[in-house]
């Protein structure tokens, strides 16, 4: 795995928590967790996007922190736990996963996609 998808994957897991303080932020000091993670979240994707293609690696970014925040969810908030959720988490995971391996590593920077 090069640096790129490391990008995405740390992205991602800073998506995980923005989306949570979203919904949970009520004061000052979770408010600018939630701000802070917003933009080490997004400055690593903008990063991660120089080098590779950047529809594949919003697809991965978005999935792997849609997945993050569900699980999260359930571990850390008591939403309830479906099998279905996880069924459909698993099928967006085998997606992702699916992306990264037909997605050439090896993409020029300024190369188009």
């Amino acid at each position: 795995m090069n640096s790129g998808w490391l990008k995405v994957f740390i992205a991602a897991f800073f998506e995980v928590f923005w989306v949570i303080g979203l919904k949970h932020a009520d004061d000052f000091w979770t408010w600018s967790g939630t701000i802070i993670s917003i933009i080490i979240s997004f400055y690593i994707l903008i990063m991660a996007g120089k080098k590779l293609p950047v529809g594949t690696v919003y697809a991965v970014f978005v999935g792997l922190g849609t997945a993050g925040v569900v699980i999260s969810e359930i571990l850390f908030f008591g939403e309830p736990f479906k099998i279905e959720k996880i069924l459909f988490i698993l099928l967006l995971l085998a997606g992702v996963i699916g992306l990264k391996l037909v997605t050439k590593d090896n993409v020029e920077e300024g190369a188009e996609s």
